[in-house]
Protein backbone atom coordinates (compact mmCIF):
# COMPACT_ATOMS: atom_id res chain seq x y z
CA UNK A 1 0.00 0.00 0.00
CA UNK A 2 1.15 3.75 -0.84
CA UNK A 3 0.77 6.07 1.76
CA UNK A 4 -0.06 9.49 0.78
CA UNK A 5 -0.35 12.75 3.07
CA UNK A 6 -2.56 15.42 1.51
CA UNK A 7 -0.93 18.54 4.03
CA UNK A 8 -0.49 22.25 4.08
CA UNK A 9 -0.56 23.98 7.22
CA UNK A 10 -2.76 26.89 5.59
CA UNK A 11 -6.43 26.48 5.90
CA UNK A 12 -8.40 27.05 3.19
CA UNK A 13 -6.16 25.47 0.24
CA UNK A 14 -8.43 22.61 -0.95
CA UNK A 15 -6.98 19.70 1.10
CA UNK A 16 -9.86 18.22 2.14
CA UNK A 17 -11.74 18.64 -1.40
CA UNK A 18 -7.94 17.12 -3.07
CA UNK A 19 -8.50 14.14 -0.53
CA UNK A 20 -12.29 13.42 -1.12
CA UNK A 21 -12.00 13.86 -5.29
CA UNK A 22 -8.26 12.64 -5.67
CA UNK A 23 -9.30 9.38 -3.42
CA UNK A 24 -12.32 9.32 -5.67
CA UNK A 25 -10.64 9.60 -8.92
CA UNK A 26 -8.01 6.33 -8.01
CA UNK A 27 -10.50 3.91 -6.98
CA UNK A 28 -12.22 5.14 -10.79
CA UNK A 29 -9.35 3.79 -12.20
CA UNK A 30 -9.47 0.95 -10.08
CA UNK A 31 -7.09 1.25 -7.51
CA UNK A 32 -8.73 -0.52 -4.10
CA UNK A 33 -7.96 2.99 -2.30
CA UNK A 34 -8.60 4.28 1.41
CA UNK A 35 -9.16 7.95 2.70
CA UNK A 36 -7.59 8.44 6.22
CA UNK A 37 -9.73 11.43 8.00
CA UNK A 38 -7.21 12.72 10.61
CA UNK A 39 -8.97 16.39 10.74
CA UNK A 40 -11.07 16.86 13.26
CA UNK A 41 -13.46 18.76 11.28
CA UNK A 42 -14.07 15.62 9.91
CA UNK A 43 -15.41 17.11 6.52
CA UNK A 44 -13.89 14.42 4.51
CA UNK A 45 -16.26 12.35 6.12
CA UNK A 46 -19.27 14.17 5.85
CA UNK A 47 -18.12 14.23 2.23
CA UNK A 48 -18.12 11.09 1.86
CA UNK A 49 -21.59 10.42 3.41
CA UNK A 50 -20.40 9.18 6.44
CA UNK A 51 -23.36 9.82 9.09
CA UNK A 52 -21.59 11.34 12.31
CA UNK A 53 -24.16 8.85 14.25
CA UNK A 54 -22.27 5.50 12.10
CA UNK A 55 -19.18 6.93 13.23
CA UNK A 56 -18.26 4.46 16.01
CA UNK A 57 -14.85 3.67 15.39
CA UNK A 58 -12.84 6.51 14.54
CA UNK A 59 -9.53 8.20 13.78
CA UNK A 60 -9.15 8.92 17.15
CA UNK A 61 -9.98 5.23 18.09
CA UNK A 62 -6.94 4.34 15.85
CA UNK A 63 -4.42 7.09 17.17
CA UNK A 64 -4.98 6.89 21.18
CA UNK A 65 -6.75 3.66 21.89
CA UNK A 66 -4.98 0.80 19.36
CA UNK A 67 -7.95 0.30 17.17
CA UNK A 68 -7.26 -2.19 14.38
CA UNK A 69 -7.20 -0.31 10.84
CA UNK A 70 -9.58 -3.10 9.71
CA UNK A 71 -12.32 -2.16 12.53
CA UNK A 72 -11.91 1.64 11.92
CA UNK A 73 -12.37 1.80 8.05
CA UNK A 74 -15.54 2.62 7.08
CA UNK A 75 -17.00 1.66 3.10
CA UNK A 76 -18.15 4.13 1.12
CA UNK A 77 -21.08 4.61 -1.58
CA UNK A 78 -17.73 5.09 -3.50
CA UNK A 79 -17.13 1.29 -4.97
CA UNK A 80 -13.63 0.57 -4.16
CA UNK A 81 -13.40 3.72 -1.72
CA UNK A 82 -13.08 2.94 2.44
CA UNK A 83 -12.68 5.62 5.17
CA UNK A 84 -11.36 6.17 8.67
CA UNK A 85 -14.09 8.58 9.76
CA UNK A 86 -13.29 11.34 12.26
CA UNK A 87 -15.01 13.23 15.32
CA UNK A 88 -14.45 15.72 17.41
CA UNK A 89 -12.66 13.36 20.39
CA UNK A 90 -9.68 14.12 17.75
CA UNK A 91 -9.22 17.33 18.41
CA UNK A 92 -7.85 16.45 22.58
CA UNK A 93 -6.37 13.92 20.39
CA UNK A 94 -3.03 15.72 20.23
CA UNK A 95 -3.08 16.82 24.22
CA UNK A 96 -3.76 12.98 25.21
CA UNK A 97 -1.13 11.52 23.18
CA UNK A 98 1.50 14.37 24.74
CA UNK A 99 2.49 11.88 27.55
CA UNK A 100 2.65 8.59 25.01
CA UNK A 101 6.32 7.68 24.86
CA UNK A 102 5.70 7.06 20.58
CA UNK A 103 3.33 9.81 20.10
CA UNK A 104 4.64 10.71 16.27
CA UNK A 105 4.42 6.76 14.88
CA UNK A 106 1.14 5.87 16.57
CA UNK A 107 0.05 5.74 12.56
CA UNK A 108 2.69 4.33 11.30
CA UNK A 109 2.40 1.57 13.42
CA UNK A 110 -1.48 1.22 13.33
CA UNK A 111 -0.92 0.83 8.81
CA UNK A 112 2.13 -1.23 10.00
CA UNK A 113 0.03 -3.56 11.86
CA UNK A 114 -2.47 -3.68 8.51
CA UNK A 115 -0.32 -5.23 5.38
CA UNK A 116 -3.00 -7.17 4.44
CA UNK A 117 -5.32 -5.25 4.21
CA UNK A 118 -6.88 -5.02 0.34
CA UNK A 119 -5.79 -1.71 -0.10
CA UNK A 120 -3.37 -0.20 -3.11
CA UNK A 121 -3.35 3.29 -1.69
CA UNK A 122 -3.99 5.17 1.22
CA UNK A 123 -4.84 9.08 0.93
CA UNK A 124 -4.59 11.02 4.64
CA UNK A 125 -6.32 13.85 5.14
CA UNK A 126 -4.35 15.96 7.33
CA UNK A 127 -5.85 19.29 9.63
CA UNK A 128 -4.39 22.99 8.84
CA UNK A 129 -1.49 22.75 11.34
CA UNK A 130 1.57 21.14 11.62
CA UNK A 131 0.69 19.47 15.09
CA UNK A 132 1.33 15.83 16.62
CA UNK A 133 -2.25 14.37 14.09
CA UNK A 134 -0.08 16.21 11.04
CA UNK A 135 3.21 14.66 12.44
CA UNK A 136 1.59 11.52 12.54
CA UNK A 137 0.85 11.64 9.13
CA UNK A 138 4.27 12.33 8.04
CA UNK A 139 5.71 9.91 9.93
CA UNK A 140 3.46 7.09 8.40
CA UNK A 141 3.49 8.44 4.90
CA UNK A 142 5.35 7.49 1.67
CA UNK A 143 5.06 10.81 0.24
CA UNK A 144 3.51 13.98 0.74
CA UNK A 145 0.73 16.18 -1.60
CA UNK A 146 0.49 19.60 -1.48
CA UNK A 147 -2.13 21.32 -2.45
CA UNK A 148 -1.29 24.88 -2.40
CA UNK A 149 -3.85 27.74 -3.19
CA UNK A 150 -3.25 30.15 -5.57
CA UNK A 151 -2.31 33.46 -3.43
CA UNK A 152 0.62 35.05 -1.97
CA UNK A 153 0.52 33.79 1.56
CA UNK A 154 0.22 30.33 0.11
CA UNK A 155 3.80 30.95 -1.16
CA UNK A 156 5.15 31.69 2.35
CA UNK A 157 3.42 28.81 4.24
CA UNK A 158 4.68 26.86 1.45
CA UNK A 159 8.51 27.23 2.42
CA UNK A 160 7.28 26.48 6.45
CA UNK A 161 6.05 22.96 5.21
CA UNK A 162 9.11 21.94 3.50
CA UNK A 163 11.05 22.66 6.52
CA UNK A 164 8.72 20.54 8.65
CA UNK A 165 9.52 18.20 6.49
CA UNK A 166 13.15 18.47 6.62
CA UNK A 167 12.61 17.82 10.34
CA UNK A 168 10.46 14.98 9.84
CA UNK A 169 13.16 13.26 7.51
CA UNK A 170 16.00 13.83 9.97
CA UNK A 171 14.27 12.71 13.11
CA UNK A 172 11.13 10.04 12.13
CA UNK A 173 10.76 9.10 8.55
CA UNK A 174 14.07 9.44 6.30
CA UNK A 175 12.56 7.92 3.74
CA UNK A 176 9.03 10.72 2.99
CA UNK A 177 8.92 12.43 -0.18
CA UNK A 178 7.15 15.04 -1.92
CA UNK A 179 5.20 13.43 -4.93
CA UNK A 180 4.17 16.78 -5.91
CA UNK A 181 2.58 20.25 -5.59
CA UNK A 182 -0.86 21.01 -6.68
CA UNK A 183 -1.93 24.18 -7.94
CA UNK A 184 -5.69 24.88 -6.51
CA UNK A 185 -8.91 27.55 -6.51
CA UNK A 186 -7.19 28.35 -9.95
CA UNK A 187 -8.84 31.49 -11.54
CA UNK A 188 -7.59 32.53 -15.07
CA UNK A 189 -9.53 35.70 -14.60
CA UNK A 190 -7.05 37.28 -11.74
CA UNK A 191 -3.59 38.11 -13.18
CA UNK A 192 -2.34 37.74 -9.54
CA UNK A 193 -3.27 33.88 -9.98
CA UNK A 194 -1.15 33.37 -12.78
CA UNK A 195 1.57 35.14 -11.11
CA UNK A 196 1.75 33.02 -8.30
CA UNK A 197 1.06 30.20 -10.54
CA UNK A 198 4.31 31.14 -12.44
CA UNK A 199 6.27 31.79 -9.50
CA UNK A 200 5.97 28.43 -7.78
CA UNK A 201 7.01 26.00 -10.93
CA UNK A 202 10.24 28.93 -11.12
CA UNK A 203 10.96 27.57 -7.58
CA UNK A 204 9.96 23.95 -7.62
CA UNK A 205 10.08 23.26 -11.55
CA UNK A 206 9.00 19.60 -12.05
CA UNK A 207 7.70 19.08 -9.00
CA UNK A 208 4.43 21.29 -9.57
CA UNK A 209 1.60 19.15 -11.05
CA UNK A 210 0.89 19.89 -14.57
CA UNK A 211 -3.01 19.65 -13.70
CA UNK A 212 -4.34 22.75 -11.79
CA UNK A 213 -7.70 22.67 -10.07
CA UNK A 214 -9.99 25.60 -10.87
CA UNK A 215 -12.44 27.83 -8.60
CA UNK A 216 -15.75 25.62 -9.55
CA UNK A 217 -19.11 26.18 -8.04
CA UNK A 218 -19.67 22.54 -8.27
CA UNK A 219 -16.80 21.31 -6.25
CA UNK A 220 -18.33 23.77 -3.45
CA UNK A 221 -21.30 22.46 -3.87
CA UNK A 222 -20.55 18.61 -3.96
CA UNK A 223 -20.01 18.14 0.05
CA UNK A 224 -23.40 19.69 0.91
CA UNK A 225 -24.85 16.38 -0.70
CA UNK A 226 -22.40 14.09 0.83
CA UNK A 227 -20.72 13.50 -2.53
CA UNK A 228 -17.46 13.98 -4.15
CA UNK A 229 -17.72 16.23 -6.92
CA UNK A 230 -16.62 13.37 -9.41
CA UNK A 231 -19.57 11.88 -8.47
CA UNK A 232 -22.43 15.05 -8.27
CA UNK A 233 -21.26 16.17 -11.75
CA UNK A 234 -18.34 14.40 -13.21
CA UNK A 235 -18.38 16.96 -16.37
CA UNK A 236 -17.81 19.87 -14.08
CA UNK A 237 -14.67 21.31 -14.88
CA UNK A 238 -13.28 20.47 -10.98
CA UNK A 239 -14.29 16.93 -12.01
CA UNK A 240 -12.14 16.85 -15.02
CA UNK A 241 -9.29 18.53 -13.34
CA UNK A 242 -9.12 16.23 -10.56
CA UNK A 243 -8.98 13.15 -13.25
CA UNK A 244 -6.45 14.50 -15.00
CA UNK A 245 -4.87 15.39 -11.23
CA UNK A 246 -5.28 11.12 -10.54
CA UNK A 247 -3.91 10.07 -13.50
CA UNK A 248 -0.70 12.53 -13.62
CA UNK A 249 -0.35 11.09 -9.78
CA UNK A 250 -0.31 7.23 -11.56
CA UNK A 251 2.73 8.20 -13.44
CA UNK A 252 4.43 9.59 -10.42
CA UNK A 253 4.35 6.60 -8.51
CA UNK A 254 7.06 3.36 -8.04
CA UNK A 255 5.93 0.99 -10.75
CA UNK A 256 6.07 -1.84 -8.69
CA UNK A 257 3.64 -0.84 -6.27
CA UNK A 258 0.84 0.15 -8.76
CA UNK A 259 -2.33 -1.46 -8.64
CA UNK A 260 -2.57 -4.02 -11.34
Amino acid sequence: MITIAIANQKGGVGKTTTAINIATAMAATGWRTLLIDLDPQGNASTGLGVAAESREISSYDLLVDGAKLADAAHPSEIPGLDVVPATVDLSGAEVELVTVEDRTSRLKDALGSAANLPYDVCFIDCPPSLGLLTLNALGAADTLLVPLQCEFFALEGLSQLLQTVERVQQRFNPDLGIVGVVLTMFDKRNRLTDQVAEDVRDCLGKLVFEAVIPRNVRLSEAPSHGLPALIYDHNCTGSRAYMALARELITRLPMKRKAA
